[in-house]
């Protein structure tokens, strides 16, 4: 299947059926990550993440895709690998073209999506549910307090806080690993 035709899946909200086409490009992205050393499931990885920054780059309304479907995510594997092993010097990322510079910002801002989504989960559950029901389901502190039988919205709201407090520290330790 032609990229103007995976193209016009997306568009349309078949997204399972565009993917389901972006996967017959896995054997040739896993020769990529085979080549640089990387296993079969670090192949397997790599492309997994690569489709995940394609599509939430596909949701950006100001993205546009500049190369074929293969050459985006051969690229964007390629970053993630190098990323995932830390090899970039300096003399190569100040070489970066354009495109490659906004691919990598990509796969660093998936980095943090994943950061996030770990340090979510490290939290508590009472605190996982207060935030999802502040921001997620947009519950005032006042209904947060009856569902969660806080004495008042003031603890609801001070416990939030808490709560929040502890998800950016749990963040940025994890991103300190991350990024050593």
């Amino acid at each position: 299947m032609s990229d103007d035709k995976i193209m016009v899946l997306f568009k349309n909200g078949k997204r399972n059926k565009a993917f389901w086409e972006l996967y017959k490009l896995y054997p040739r992205i896993e020769k990529l990550i085979l080549s640089k050393g990387g296993t079969k499931a670090d192949a397997n990885d790599v492309f997994q993440e690569s489709l995940i920054i394609l599509n939430r780059n596909l949701e950006k309304s100001e993205f546009k895709l500049t190369s074929s479907f293969y050459t985006y995510l051969y690229s964007v594997s390629r970053f993630v690998w190098k990323d995932n092993q830390k090899q970039f010097s300096k003399q190569e990322l100040h070489n970066l073209k354009a495109e490659e510079v906004s691919i990598l910002d990509a796969v660093l801002e998936e980095k943090k999506y994943q950061t996030a989504e770990r340090a979510f989960s490290e939290l508590g559950e009472r605190c996982q549910q207060l935030l999802q029901r502040f921001y997620l389901n947009k519950m005032s502190f006042k209904a947060i307090a009856e569902v969660m039988q806080f004495k008042t919205e003031k603890v609801a709201k001070n416990q939030k806080y808490k709560c929040l407090q502890k998800a950016k520290d749990i963040y940025r330790n994890q991103f300190k690993t991350v990024q050593s």
